[in-house]
């Protein structure tokens, strides 16, 4: 009885430490996890090797080959040049600028996943914005909702539904059918409700947009030949990740495979590409997969879906609803890619008690709406946010935890309810 709160107490104090900002989140997740792994609150060596109950590797080389990929493709001078295309295409209107990067990133998160597109679109708008002399922090948090909403949509968009297919069997087109309809929805209304959210930040400056109108885009591509050649690449690491599943290779593979490649056909200096890795958040991940293992060893997360599973017996539509929003609530304090990975064995069990395959489903895209979703609740509830809040900091434009949570809250409780509305029409 005492691991589960031993693990609980450290798990609170460091997310405490990370919301508040009393200290470097890096540093919190290091202590924490080293904290839980002498007090065995880990499973030992497994730590290293469980998706389930350690480190998810898949997720951390995904984001190191996307980020080499980005580092030699930044080099290209291709990043200046879609912001000066932006801007100019959006004359300088903060709105506008705003609508179109949003739906830039929603429309290829469904292809791509989401953490890919925030590591290729993030660039691109703070240079947008230090052109225009506007912070980039709105535009940054707008995409990355924008992202995690619309990776919703698809089996490949969002890590967690990556792992809700695996584990029940449903195909590309079972999430198209059942997912994309309703993220099309939400996403529509949210493009409307961002004129309202972030009101008090859409403010232009005037004097930098006649210097931005007045560039020449094609100027800022620095080398073609480079260009060329990784673009080549970018499109067949694209391809990669849209066929993985036909193909049965992880998107990680892809990604390291297409950074390899990429730095074998460009004959970059690696010297030059490396200090473009994240590192920091990198390892921020690994020591909140590390934390979030020991909540898993213990049983803590386990109890909670048992708990779920037993309190509405036969009331599948309040099975449904817990399930919709208990993933919204736990996945926005918990990364949701390793919330999905522990709490898939309990959907599983109860699914496999529902009296038809329509409920049964019912259940499972439920489940995949709260888990994707509550990825805006907080700064750390999803891979995405974390990414764009360390390019954000690297660039000179820091996120703090609040700032993007306060949004992200709002925006999650709006998609959650939607899609509930959503589920009880369409299933019950």
């Amino acid at each position: 009885m005492l691991a589960p709160v031993l693990a609980l107490t450290i798990f609170v104090v460091a997310f405490w430490f990370i919301a508040t900002e009393r200290a470097d989140k890096v540093k919190t997740v290091l202590v924490a996890a080293g904290l839980m792994t002498l007090l065995g609150l880990v499973p030992g060596a497994e730590v290293f090797y469980s998706e389930h109950e350690g480190i998810d590797w898949n997720v951390i080389f995904l984001l190191l080959g996307m980020m080499v990929i980005v580092g030699v493709v930044k080099q290209t001078g291709l990043f200046d040049f879609l912001a000066i295309w932006a801007a100019k295409r959006s004359r300088g209107k903060p709105f506008r600028l705003m609508v179109m990067l949003m739906i830039i990133t929603a429309f290829a998160s469904p292809v791509l996943d989401n953490v890919t597109i925030i590591l290729l679109v993030a660039p691109v708008t703070v240079v947008i914005c230090d052109r225009l002399r506007i912070p980039p922090q709105p535009y940054l948090i707008a995409e990355v909702l924008a992202s995690n909403i619309g990776g919703a949509a698809t089996l490949i968009g969002d890590p967690p539904n990556i792992i809700i297919g695996s584990r029940a069997g449903l195909t590309f087109n079972d999430f198209l059918i059942h997912m994309a309809p309703i993220v099309i929805v939400i996403f529509a209304l949210f493009v409307v409700f961002t004129r309202v959210l972030f009101r008090k930040e859409l403010r232009a400056n005037h004097v930098h947009i006649e210097e931005v109108m007045a560039l020449q885009e094609r100027r800022a591509i620095k080398d073609m030949r480079l260009l060329v050649r990784s673009l080549i690449v970018l499109n067949i690491v694209i391809v990669g990740f849209a066929l993985h599943s036909v193909f049965h290779v992880a998107p990680s593979i892809v990604a390291l495979l297409g950074a390899g490649v990429m730095l074998l056909v460009t004959d970059v200096d690696i010297n030059e590409v490396l200090p473009e890795v994240e590192w920091p958040t990198l390892v921020f991940f690994m020591g909140l997969f590390v934390m979030v293992a020991g909540l898993t060893h213990t049983g803590v997360i386990g109890e909670l879906g048992s708990v779920a599973q037993s309190a509405f017996g036969d009331n599948w539509l309040g099975a449904a609803t817990a399930l919709l929003f208990g993933s919204s609530i736990a996945g926005a304090f918990i990364d949701n890619i390793p919330y999905t990975a522990t709490m898939t064995p309990v959907v599983e069990s109860m699914v496999a008690d529902a009296p038809d395959m329509v409920t049964g489903n019912a259940l499972w895209w439920a489940f995949a709406l709260g888990a994707c979703f509550s990825g805006n609740g907080t700064a750390i509830a999803a891979s995405a946010n974390v990414v764009a809040i360390g390019i954000a900091k690297r660039a000179g434009h820091p996120i703090s935890f609040w700032q993007f949570t306060r949004y992200g809250i709002v925006v999650t409780f709006l998609s959650t309810a939607l899609a509930w509305v959503y589920v009880w029409l369409r299933y019950f």
